[in-house]
């Protein structure tokens, strides 16, 4: 490293938010960036430990000693260089990634990891602010044409590597835009959506064809695909939501968290809601069921749509503050966090279970919980209850939609219902056709899924020729 010393003389220094009183007025990012000069010191506390443990906590496999170096050199064109060999869109990972390459530095083990994260973004958005992204347009073409179902991250990840290999890649998403849950899961306030299109822009210009609001199974047959195309890439998403069987579930006012959170996406971006009712957080007490990072997506939501209050209850015990870094690290470890979404005023409650709803005119106004032990027993006389106007499940999601392509090709399922792949061809069952991202896998991360459509990428590439240049 250029700074062998970095990580002895220079403290951790991390993007910071606005203020939770000034971002929850609006739906535009609120995460500062910081400036270059800053990034570089930061880059250089990467500490050469022979070892980049950083490498196996990220899913994209990630070469970032190698542009941590470059950023503090400051050759930001050769960092966005080595960055791009390995992820299509370090701008989406570098805003919605929970970071597991920080988990897994070395430097973590002291509670100081390298800003990874922060770099990463900054090397990618100043590498768009200079003008060095551009199409990369394949020399060749093979004449071979690929059909792309699902156009979320494993899908524009496998479509772009396939299209620079010099195929003809059609994407079929059966919404108004591309992005999946990029853009219709993950609130504007967390990613601009601006960032697909620029990227969407890319892609076109590199030759892929997106067909919209266009659902296989409904809209085109799916074996029409496999007969017209010379591979088919599946990259749908987990779909299918868990659900709470209790008394009172049918009241008005309780709703799955992916019927609320797309619809102010909708909002936002200027699209018709269509004549789904409307659901909206304002004035209201709201409760989160589920403690992930949809759950948070619910919090910071309702709050910006004025709900009274929010609470978020999670069926699992209180995470401990701080892991013993012996037996975790460098793994992902089960610890105590707090997101920007949490930190803007909810209530958040642990070991809670939910017994039934209540409510008054076929509308739900309260939610019934009890606490749980450490053996997930309830505990006799802890039984409480929440004003609840508006209930919002997020409690994740079960496997993809069965009905469509899955049904069509008859492709054969994993016991979890995902479709059945393995990660070295990800071909199904049925000849031709692929599967990659959580349609595969179930339901997961961004970096997963960009990592599957890249992998898959390779695999149908060397499916069609023979052999592949594409990186794995």
């Amino acid at each position: 490293m250029g700074k062998i010393t970095g990580f002895l003389e220079i403290d951790r220094q991390d993007r910071k938010n606005r203020p939770a009183g000034d971002r929850i007025r609006h739906y535009d990012e609120f995460v500062l960036p910081m400036e270059l000069e800053q990034v570089a010191k930061q880059g250089a506390r990467c500490m050469d430990c022979g070892i980049p443990f950083c490498h196996q906590g990220c899913p994209v496999n990630n070469i970032i000693p190698d542009w941590n170096d470059f950023a503090y050199r400051q050759d930001w064109a050769s960092a966005l260089d080595v960055l791009h060999s390995t992820n299509n869109f370090p701008e989406f990972t570098g805003r919605v990634c929970p970071a597991p390459c920080e988990e897994a530095c070395t430097l973590n083990i002291e509670d100081s990891p390298v800003t990874i994260k922060t770099i990463e973004c900054s090397i990618v958005d100043n590498g768009w602010e200079k003008g060095l992204i551009q199409p990369k347009i394949a020399d060749r073409k093979t004449g071979k044409r690929v059909a792309v179902v699902g156009a979320g991250p494993a899908g524009l990840a496998c479509a772009q590597q396939l299209a620079r290999a010099g195929h003809e890649v059609m994407v079929f998403e059966k919404n108004a835009k591309p992005g999946g849950l990029l853009r219709y899961g993950i609130p504007d306030f967390k990613m601009s959506k601006h960032l697909i299109d620029r990227r969407v822009d890319q892609m076109v210009a590199e030759g892929v064809e997106f067909r919209t609001n266009c659902a296989v199974g409904a809209d085109i047959d799916a074996q029409d695909l496999v007969k017209d195309f010379d591979a088919v890439a599946l990259t749908g998403g987990s779909e299918v939501a868990r659900d709470i069987d209790v008394e009172g579930r049918d009241l008005d006012g309780i709703h799955q968290a992916m019927d609320f959170l797309p619809q102010q996406n909708r909002r936002v971006g200027g699209e018709d809601l269509g004549d789904v009712a409307e659901i909206l957080a304002d004035g209201k007490h709201v409760v989160v069921i589920g403690g992930g990072d949809t759950g948070s997506d619910c919090i910071g939501t309702s709050f910006r749509q004025g709900a009274i209050s929010v609470t978020q209850i999670e069926i699992m015990p209180k995470p401990p503050e701080a892991p013993e870094k012996g037996v975790t690290w460098p793994l992902w470890p089960a610890k105590l966090r707090t997101s920007s979404s949490q930190a803007e005023g909810a209530e958040r409650d642990w070991s809670v279970a939910t017994k039934n709803f209540s409510g008054s005119d076929g509308s739900v106004t309260t939610l019934h919980a009890v606490k749980l032990d450490e053996k997930m027993q309830e505990v006799p006389g802890s039984e409480f209850t929440l004003k609840a106007d508006l209930v919002l499940l997020a409690m994740g999601f079960l496997h993809p939609v069965p009905a469509g392509p899955i049904e069509a090709l008859g492709l054969e399922l994993d016991q979890r219902g995902n479709i059945l792949a393995d990660t070295q061809t990800y071909l199904t069952s049925t000849p031709k056709v692929f599967a990659a991202g959580d349609m595969r896998r179930g339901q997961s991360l961004v970096v997963w899924a960009i990592r599957e459509g890249r992998q898959c990428a390779r695999s149908i590439d060397e499916f069609l020729m023979g052999e592949t240049g594409l990186a794995r």
